[in-house]
């Protein structure tokens, strides 16, 4: 379903009120076409997120060169070539073997990729991400990677209408990154290590995100109304 000019202008307006100066706004552009995207830009929205490689690298000659793009969606190992280097930030880093590819694509390119790792709060097996009381050890585990710079966590929550099991949560991630973001000021073992962003929240729980200390939230139907998806496909 399209959306007019002036309900992307009033979506746009909402959405930045609620977040303030708390959190930074990330339109989730998952099925919407370049023409509509770039039109936020102007509206105060200059952060998008894609979900899926080819259509990432279908938009991104058509997109407004002013946009500060990440990576939001579940990546394959062997579609990481196609990523590293042509987003400032991967949010779906999680696991070892990802780790490992991305590692190698940015050292053949020359670059550090910023990355954060995904951490998946409800143990659902169809969801990627790093288990919580895994997540020490994983960072161990990548802390050695010269090309990647983890810059903090993305976090997965499984669909609930109560708030109470939301908020539950978001706070249980937020207090590990805090716990880590702590333990990393003089640690020197973890230098590509640092708890800068905290991606939680996405349209329909995004307000208690905020209240639970996400600083950055991703909003799709929220900004582009309400859209038609393939079978299986998840909304942000």
């Amino acid at each position: 379903m399209s959306v007019s000019d002036i309900q992307l202008q009033n979506n746009v307006k909402a959405v930045l009120a609620a977040a303030g100066t708390k959190a930074r706004v990330l339109a989730a552009t998952k099925t919407v076409d370049a023409a509509t995207v770039n039109k936020i830009y102007d509206m105060g929205v200059h952060l998008i997120g894609e979900n899926r490689v080819q259509e990432l690298l279908e938009k991104l000659p058509l997109l407004d060169k002013r946009f500060e793009i990440h990576f939001i969606g579940r990546l394959q190992r062997n579609k990481a070539k196609y990523i590293v280097g042509k987003v400032a930030l991967i949010h779906s880093l999680d696991s070892a073997e990802l780790a490992q590819e991305i590692e190698k694509q940015a050292s053949r390119r020359g670059i550090v990729q910023d990355c954060l790792v995904e951490v998946n709060l409800g143990g659902e097996q169809a969801k990627g991400g790093v288990a919580l009381e895994e997540l020490d050890g994983f960072l161990q585990r990548i802390s050695g990677f010269e090309h990647i710079r983890v810059r903090g966590l993305m976090g997965v929550v499984p669909k609930t209408e109560e708030k109470e099991k939301l908020s539950a949560f978001f706070t249980k991630i937020t207090k590990k990154f805090i716990d880590i973001k702590h333990q990393n000021v003089d640690n020197s073992n973890m230098a590509n290590v640092s708890m800068e962003i905290l991606s939680l929240g996405m349209t329909h729980d995004y307000v208690t995100a905020l209240e639970c200390g996400s600083n950055l939230i991703r909003i799709g139907e929220g900004i582009f109304g309400a859209r038609a998806y393939p079978p299986a496909a998840e909304e942000n």
